[in-house]
């Protein structure tokens, strides 16, 4: 048996754009993906902190290092520009393994540069938080 879990997550990250007209999906700072660990084409679920929106779409790769975060298509009509907001990303994974499991999180400034990748450990507590 498997069960759903949080595979990886980009914590606050602010939204740079908003293109209705557009096919669809989210485009993420490539830098970004490459340390989340979220794959071009992946599902992922996003949660708009300021208005409280919680929707999915799929992930297109933006340009590295540019700090982009843009909400295409219809999830377009989910977010403002400057909304900050939490991408998440998910995996199928065999029980016994789940109970091992730690997500990674990353999180960022306002302009959307890394400033911590670490993980979750129990109850919630970050890998390198100090008791």
């Amino acid at each position: 048996m498997t069960v759903t879990m949080l595979k990886s997550k980009i914590h606050r990250a602010t939204v740079t754009q908003a293109e209705l007209d557009y096919v669809g999906s989210i485009t993420i700072d490539e830098a970004l993906m490459k340390a989340s660990g979220i794959m071009e084409y992946e599902k992922v679920q996003i949660a708009d902190v300021n208005n409280g929106q919680r929707f999915e779409t799929y992930v297109i790769a933006g340009e590295e290092g540019s700090g982009v975060i843009c909400l295409n298509g219809a999830a377009a009509r989910c977010v403002q520009k400057g909304d900050k907001v939490i991408i998440m990303s998910y995996a199928q994974i065999d029980n016994t393994k789940a109970l091992e499991h730690k997500p990674k999180v990353v999180f960022v400034d306002n302009d959307n540069r890394i400033t911590r990748i670490t993980s979750y450990e129990k109850h919630g507590l970050l890998k390198d938080m100090e008791d």
